[in-house]
């Protein structure tokens, strides 16, 4: 029989418990809906942006501040104040008590919020994967990404999010083997096996997707994704095809030809489109030409008729110009 458990081992198995249990979903906190990560517009410039303690445009403090924490703009005589007030509520200046380092916001002067903000904040290490840039550096909000999990500023969770699903492969085949990947990580753009994908690092937790044997990461179904795969083109795959331009291309496959044609007078592309032109203009100025010949030849004649008829001391002119 086993021994019966106390109250006090009661209570420390269920600490345990819930302790284990809050550093599992640290990991997956919805940063959308946490307050230190909510819009803000700002009283004096009118520009949104993430909570924050001072405008990150013009540096001014909102009137009614939010805490980071708990949400609230407004704090009650009985809640767990540190700082005691007179009247019934606090707002403004006077319900703030810190501003935390890691998400910018204000955080208010209660108990609760002052001791466990700083060690739970989801903004902690909330460096974007484009840009690497932190909450202090950029003034929009902070998102996830819905495929790899990473942090993600507001100018670049867009493009990110777009070209998330792409392995670092030209194949879906497991990483380690030659045989199809079943498992993808999406943080390490790879593909595993249901053999390879099992790892004595990182152990895989009931009901739940095996981890990346690399970073520990879970990884989903490839069947489940859109997953596309890294494309690398080489020689004449890289350089458009040789029909589609009169000097074959200038990819990789084109550089032969590319440098016959500099050395060359008139070479290159952009030589042909003027050279085109060129053609045009000598086949204009030389149908100008003739028809000026055309006319001079015309008024030649009419001279030499008119001084066929002029008689000077007897003698007939009939010398023209030739």
């Amino acid at each position: 029989m086993p021994k019966k458990k106390t109250g006090a081992r009661k209570k420390a198995e269920n600490r345990k418990e819930r302790e284990k249990q809050t550093r599992a979903n640290k990991g997956f906190v919805d940063v959308a809906k946490s307050p230190c990560n909510s819009a803000m517009e700002c009283d004096k410039c009118q520009r949104r942006q993430k909570n924050r303690a001072f405008c990150y445009f013009c540096a001014n403090v909102q009137k009614l501040p939010q805490c980071g924490q708990c949400g609230k703009t407004k704090c009650m005589k009985s809640s767990d104040c540190v700082i005691k007030h007179p009247g019934i509520h606090a707002t403004g200046m006077g319900m703030v008590g810190a501003v935390c380092d890691f998400c910018e916001a204000w955080v208010c002067h209660g108990r609760k919020c002052l001791s466990t903000h700083a060690c739970t904040c989801p903004l902690m290490d909330a460096d974007c994967i484009e840009c690497e840039r932190c909450v202090w550096d950029h003034g929009g909000r902070v998102y996830r990404c819905s495929f790899c999990h990473n942090f993600l500023c507001e100018d670049d969770q867009f493009e990110h999010q777009a070209s998330c699903q792409v392995l670092e492969a030209e194949t879906y085949k497991c990483a380690s083997c030659n045989r199809l990947g079943q498992h993808s990580c999406l943080r390490c753009k790879a593909c595993f096996c249901d053999d390879h994908v099992k790892s004595k690092v990182f152990k895989q937790d009931k009901g739940k997707n095996p981890p990346c044997p690399k970073c520990g990461h879970e990884t989903q179904e490839t069947k489940d994704l859109s997953m596309s795969t890294r494309t690398t083109k080489f020689g004449r795959q890289s350089g458009a095809d040789e029909d589609s331009y009169g000097y074959g291309g200038y990819g990789a496959s084109g550089y032969d030809s590319y440098w016959k044609n500099v050395s060359s007078p008139g070479g290159g592309e952009g030589d042909q489109a003027e050279d085109g032109g060129d053609d045009d203009d000598e086949e204009d100025d030389e149908e100008e030409d003739e028809e000026d010949d055309d006319d001079d030849d015309d008024e030649e004649e009419e001279i030499a008729d008119s001084l066929a008829g002029l008689k000077i001391e007897g003698t007939l002119v009939i010398e023209a110009v030739p």
